[in-house]
């Protein structure tokens, strides 16, 4: 299914078609080393999140090949591994609930109301 289109399948269907990787890259923008990423199927190499599915339709168009099932195979192989039991929680972002923090509010909206005053007075 989708692991046929990984490894040197990949690289053959890209040779067959007489492209170069720095011609891809050329025409994609995505550097050579991403493009020899996605062949190999090495997705962690990517730089992550959006960019991995963009890099890789603009590879599977670059090359024709079946856009669908390089993202599914991309998909299976990078899914997140469930939680191991007993593993602990993060703790939660500490700096959001301090008072500092709520004092910078503070200070910002004083000063907002400060110069949003002194406009109108002097308009006046």
């Amino acid at each position: 299914m989708a692991t046929n289109w990984v490894g040197p399948d990949l690289e053959n269907l890209r040779r067959t078609k007489g492209l170069s990787l720095v011609k891809i890259a050329q025409n994609t923008k995505i550097g050579v080393r991403y493009l020899e990423a996605i062949e190999r199927g090495q997705f962690a190499k990517l730089p992550g999140g959006l960019y991995d599915i963009s890099y890789i339709r603009q590879y599977a168009q670059a090359v024709e090949c079946d856009e669908a099932a390089l993202l599914e195979h991309y998909r299976d192989t990078t899914e997140a591994s469930p939680p191991v039991a007993g593993s602990p929680e993060p703790a939660p972002w500490p700096c959001a609930k301090t008072p500092y923090s709520f004092s910078l509010v503070r200070w910002f909206d004083t000063l907002i109301l400060r110069n949003v005053s002194t406009r109108k007075l002097r308009k006046i």
